[in-house]
């Protein structure tokens, strides 16, 4: 095996052990027979394995707890209270505590965050890291495991691992629904901010307007908008652009606001019913309807987050369930088996996500 780097699963498999059996031998630790031990240690010899420095540390664990690091806007968001859920309960099958970092914890004098951080916990997962945090290189270098939710787009220490969504595959679908059923002008009101999500859908309304020959109308909200923000931006998008008929929002509990502003403007929210074509699988649909001169034009309405304000809003709004509950446990798990050396490092995995079809652009109110 010289024509590549040797691994421990390499060793593994030779000896005829398992991993985390052969991790134990070459460590010294974990109860290996002797004569299992000797053998797993002649295999790693004879096969020129050479233990990863890093990966060694990797896999230490001493504090029996994990670090969380979410967006400064978490607090007040839906999405991140119930992905922070799904990672606690995760971590506690594990017999791992989960320690919320406040942003204040995780700041301070340049390279004086990584070591606390790193004495408190064995490990950190970091959501959706935005480059202008000034605390995710510190917790990057802090010399523990790192698991982000999304990539991290930032010139800094790569993390350990990461739980990714095609954030440009659920825009794309929303934007493919809301014209089979009948837009022609869609708008999407996209996050600000540097995060992987964010940065995804400002491009993914650009090139998707592109490739359909559609004039995409794309404005700009906060990363955490509240429906106060969203209604605000939809009235003068719709009253500078009355043509606009799918409005996408893409904040998590910001659709609310949205629908207030259609209404404001006496705006028609979803396409009628009875003008649609058959519900069968394959058939085509009609376009919606087109008011007659002088009518407003109706207003589908759609939400790139799913959660309690879609799901309770009149009518309910399309959205993507992101599953943030899953998502929390699948990046806790990451990271948990990144510990136990169950998972090697540089692990990239991915999340699924669905499409729920609700009212806001099938039905009218």
């Amino acid at each position: 095996m010289t024509s590549r780097t040797v691994t421990l699963l390499d060793v593994a498999r030779t000896a005829g052990v398992s991993k985390s059996t052969a991790s134990d031998a070459l460590q010294g630790s974990g109860r290996v027979a002797e004569a299992t031990r000797d053998r797993v240690r002649a295999v790693a010899e004879e096969l020129g394995y050479r233990p990863n420095s890093a990966a060694r540390r990797l896999r230490r664990s001493s504090t029996g707890a994990i670090g969380l690091h979410l967006p400064q806007t978490a607090t007040r968001l839906d999405y991140y209270m119930n992905l922070a859920f799904g990672a606690v309960a995760r971590a506690q099958e594990e017999g791992l505590d989960v320690v919320l970092l406040a942003p204040a914890s995780t700041l301070g004098s340049a390279g004086g965050a990584s070591g606390p951080v790193a004495s408190r916990v064995d490990g950190l997962l970091v959501i959706d890291p935005e480059v202008g945090d000034s605390a995710v290189p510190g917790l990057l270098d802090a010399g523990v495991p790192v698991v982000t939710g999304e990539r991290y787009l930032g010139p800094t220490a790569a993390p350990t691992g990461a739980v990714i969504c095609d954030n440009a595959a659920s825009l794309t679908a929303l934007l493919d629904h809301v014209t089979e059923r009948g837009a022609r002008r869609p708008a999407v009101l996209a996050p600000a901010g540097t995060s992987a999500w964010a940065t995804a859908l400002r491009a993914t309304a650009a090139s998707w307007g592109q490739e359909h020959g559609v004039d995409v109308a794309l404005r700009t909200v906060p990363f955490a908008a509240t429906p106060g923000e969203a209604e605000e931006t939809t009235l003068a998008l719709l009253r500078a652009d009355p043509a606009v008929d799918a409005v996408i929002c893409a904040p998590d509990g910001a659709a609310p606001g949205v629908l207030r502003a259609a209404a404001t403007l006496g705006r028609t929210v979803g396409t009628a019913a009875s003008d649609r074509t058959s519900e069968e699988p394959g058939a085509p649909r009609a376009e919606a309807p087109r008011p007659t001169a002088g009518e407003p034009t109706p207003l589908l309405v759609a939400s790139c987050v799913d959660g309690t304000a879609t799901r309770s809003a009149e009518p309910p709004v399309t959205a993507v369930d992101l599953r943030p509950a899953a998502y929390g446990r699948a990046c806790a798990e990451l990271l948990c088996d990144i510990l136990a050396g169950r998972t090697p490092p540089d692990t990239v995995r991915r999340h699924a996500w669905a499409l729920e079809t609700r009212a806001s652009t099938t039905t009218p109110t």
